[in-house]
């Protein structure tokens, strides 16, 4: 392995193109973009093209995963493919960054994790969201201590009407809906800044209201005769030492304060809250809630310094980098083999949590987690 990267983009859809190519540009000192493949062989020419006339163009995934100059693959596939295409690159002697879910089903999800400590190659899953400005502020104030126990928290992942009506996002059976979709974001969000994976239980409510009334959703109406998953979806998580966590996604809900990839922490000492950021929906900020001199105190930071810069590089600092971030962590996990920025394990366990809730919804059940090897198992350095 040389000193920068040689990156294979398995998968070049929308997330690989506007995602995955300029984080990879962005650590340009680390890594290279060096081969593409996707079932469409004509889409992934264009995105070569767009990389540098030095990309390799790969017909199928094995043709892929033969070439052995590739140090890392980044799997941008169907959430149901996630799976076969990880292990494949690993079994291959590739390192893996999967794009989340995990994977479509827990049996899968474990099965990725098995090859991954057997072959000892590195897997993560891109949950970027922990690399915006305030997530890690937040989970700085967690770690310090200066929010004390954190035994209550929310997970936000809430579209007033902001549904894709695109692609299978709302289809039933291929992995669509809020939950999996974009609640894992902040599911993910939330277990790492409570540093608490050990769930005892879970149930939840599933809301199929809304199908039919398309009007005023961002992306233009849906055809409510496609709109075969959840349009809301809420659970409460127990925890084993007590805690409790509340979750809310959806595509489709008749509220105000729609939040998506947020948290609400409350600790013994403070809270904290992710909110809106003055660049409107997409930007985030975070307000810390505690008592200073006898009095409540809510603090927000004061970004005014980064705004001396243009609105466009103010807002890509803010928000736009952290997919950037999350890179460079991976990438320099692989070169010094360290840790990677998101375990496995921890993307296994916000899976479990997600199925959980829409299972406990359909069936009217609590569901209750056993001990799992799986966690149990995971390297703890």
């Amino acid at each position: 392995m040389s000193d920068r990267l040689n990156v294979a983009l398995i998968g070049c859809g929308g997330i690989a193109g506007m995602k995955h190519v300029p984080a990879v540009r962005a650590n340009a000192d680390l890594a290279r973009i060096a081969a593409v493949q996707d079932v469409d062989v004509r889409r992934a020419r264009n995105l070569a093209q767009e990389c540098g006339s030095d990309v390799r163009v790969y017909e199928t995934v094995e043709e892929l995963l033969s070439d052995r100059s590739i140090d890392v693959v980044h799997v941008c596939t169907p959430n149901a493919t996630h799976a076969p295409v990880s292990i494949a690159a690993m079994c291959a002697g590739k390192h893996v960054l999967c794009e989340k879910p995990i994977a479509d089903t827990q049996e899968a999800a474990r099965e990725m994790i098995r090859v991954q400590r057997e072959t000892g190659k590195l897997l993560s899953i891109s949950y970027q969201n922990r690399f915006r400005h305030d997530s890690q502020a937040i989970k700085r104030a967690c770690e310090s201590g200066s929010l004390g126990e954190i035994y209550y928290a929310k997970a936000h992942a809430t579209r007033r009407r902001r549904a894709p009506n695109w692609g299978s996002f709302l289809s039933a059976g291929k992995s669509g809906g809020p939950m999996l979709d974009i609640g894992v974001h902040a599911i993910d969000l939330a277990l790492w800044f409570m540093d608490n994976y050990d769930v005892e239980s879970v149930s939840g409510s599933v809301f199929h209201k809304l199908a039919d009334c398309p009007e005023g959703n961002v992306f233009g109406p849906w055809n409510p005769e496609q709109f075969n998953v959840e349009d809301s979806a809420v659970g409460f998580v127990r925890m084993r030492n007590g805690a409790t966590l509340l979750v809310e996604a959806s595509y489709a809900l008749n509220l105000r304060d729609a939040r998506e990839a947020m948290t609400t922490l409350c600790g013994t000492r403070g809270g904290a809250e992710q909110i809106v950021g003055d660049f409107g929906y997409g930007s985030f900020d975070y307000i810390i809630n505690t008592v200073a001199n006898g009095d409540l105190v809510t603090v927000r930071p004061d970004l005014s310094h980064r705004f001396l810069l243009d609105d466009s590089q103010a807002r890509n600092e803010l928000m736009g980098s952290a997919p950037a971030r999350e890179f460079r962590c991976w990438f320099e996990a692989v070169l010094n083999h360290g840790q990677p920025p998101v375990l496995p394990e921890q993307a296994y366990i916000v899976n479990r949590v997600a199925e959980a809730i829409l299972e406990s919804g359909r069936t009217g059940r609590t569901i209750h987690f056993e001990s799992d090897e799986i966690w149990e198992g995971r390297d703890r350095k």
